[in-house]
């Protein structure tokens, strides 16, 4: 069964581009295209996708607002993020709105394609260079931690020491992958182990567990990482 995508992009050229790529692949379809974010939350509600790629830039209601307006009303849906290198201060607000990821516009097709079959599949879209650089630069949205901080957040007790090692990888931009060998555990098992996080913490995807874990203080935002003594 294919996956069911809305494009939402103010450029007819942008949005040309994407359906290029995406009716290239016999498992993605296309059921709409809207200009505007009011377009895209009237396209969601009527033909409820699966996938959303949405704008951040986008006249009338930008794509964060529309965002927020969509996942508030329907909680299956998933929505990509597309932003440019000199956008990034929208990604952060975007991914609290709730959206499951997000791209670079000039993300190689591949890619892309990638991105939205495991946003499909349930996963999130967040590379670990982007989530650092991400992080990294907007500070000042994160908990300082040379003042005093606010109690833990009641959800964290429900976590097992191995669940919270695990939201702590996951929330620094580790895979799967990467996680299973730095905790000595099978994929499959980290996979588990996420999966009872975002339960336990009503989170939607991987990209909420990084918000999450940096609202909360659970890990320091990149650039102080990057200046500490590397990890032996």
């Amino acid at each position: 069964m294919s996956l069911r995508i809305l494009l939402a992009d103010d450029q007819e050229l942008m949005r040309m581009g994407f359906r290029m790529v995406i009716d290239s692949q016999p498992d993605l379809a296309i059921v709409a295209e809207a200009g505007n974010g009011h377009e895209a939350i009237q396209a969601a509600s009527e033909l409820c996708p699966d996938i959303i790629l949405m704008d951040v830039r986008m006249p009338e209601l930008d794509g964060i607002e529309a965002t927020r307006r969509i996942v508030a009303t329907d909680g299956e849906v998933r929505i990509i993020i597309l932003t440019t290198f000199d956008l990034d201060e929208y990604a952060y607000a975007a991914l609290r709105a709730g959206a499951s990821g997000f791209l670079l516009k000039d993300t190689p097709p591949a890619e892309l394609i990638g991105a939205i079959r495991a946003v499909g599949s349930g996963d999130a879209v967040i590379a670990p260079s982007v989530t650092r650089r991400l992080l990294s630069k907007f500070v000042r949205h994160l908990p300082d931690p040379s003042t005093p901080q606010s109690p833990p957040h009641p959800d964290l007790k429900q976590l097992t020491p191995r669940e919270h090692e695990v939201l702590i990888e996951v929330a620094r931009g580790h895979p799967n992958a990467e996680i299973a060998a730095r905790l000595v555990l099978s994929e499959a098992t980290v996979k588990t182990h996420v999966g009872r996080i975002l339960a336990k913490l009503s989170l939607r995807d991987r990209v909420q567990i990084v918000v999450f874990a940096y609202e909360n203080g659970l890990v320091r935002p990149f650039a102080e990482v990057n200046a500490s003594p590397p990890e032996t």
